[in-house]
């Protein structure tokens, strides 16, 4: 989960609207060293999720999402150890801050992992779910999938979809479920300070 670290720092933390003082705690260890990506959904694809449904504060921490996610492709030779430490550290200081509290106190949040909503196609990319500036920037690109056959590549930043603009990774996922298999769209992806349309054939 935190053995990528890209160049920018980018580094998620999920769950900090689980305890009013995580966000403090937080940003206090950070000291600048992160570029951080706050979501306070207590909610989400990992273990802390058990946690919080038990009324615990969670944290979890993500470097993002890569081409070798799940894959077997994900080899030792392609971890960022000076990342990992830099991470497992921060971590360590968040943990003994807490050494401070006589209680951490538990609060519940919105569900904002949106599990009840309907992808009825893929476009086959993998996400940078670090990216905040606007649109889904795509971190890489399925072969055989509709993206890569309407030739999108990684680093293009998806910002419409047919009539729908993409703001974010949540408007991106609400698009999903707007499209029909076989069903051909529009998309335009920023290209570096180029904006290019494409047109996707859906399955």
């Amino acid at each position: 989960m935190v053995g990528r670290l890209k160049e920018d720092n980018a580094l998620a933390v999920y769950g900090n609207g689980t305890s009013p003082v995580w966000t403090d705690i937080v940003n206090e260890a950070n000291q600048g060293k992160f570029k951080l990506v706050f979501e306070e959904s207590g909610v989400g694809p990992s273990d802390h999720t058990s946690f919080y449904l038990a009324d615990m504060p969670v944290l979890h921490f993500f470097t993002g999402q890569h081409e070798d996610y799940h894959k077997p492709s994900d080899d030792v030779e392609k971890i960022n150890f000076e990342g990992l430490k830099s991470v497992t550290g921060f971590v360590e200081d968040i943990v003994l801050a807490l050494q401070r509290l006589e209680k951490l106190e538990f609060t519940k949040t919105k569900d904002s992992s949106r599990e009840d909503m309907s992808f009825k196609v893929t476009l086959g990319v993998v996400p940078d779910y670090m990216f905040t500036e606007g649109g889904m920037r795509i971190d890489g690109v399925s072969e055989g999938r509709p993206a890569a056959a309407a030739g999108m590549q990684k680093g293009d930043i998806v910002i419409k979809m047919g009539e729908f603009s993409v703001n974010d990774m949540m408007q991106y996922m609400e698009c999903l479920g707007k499209f029909s298999e076989g069903e051909m769209t529009k998309v335009i992806v920023k290209r570096g300070e180029e904006e290019v349309e494409i047109d996707v054939t859906w399955d």
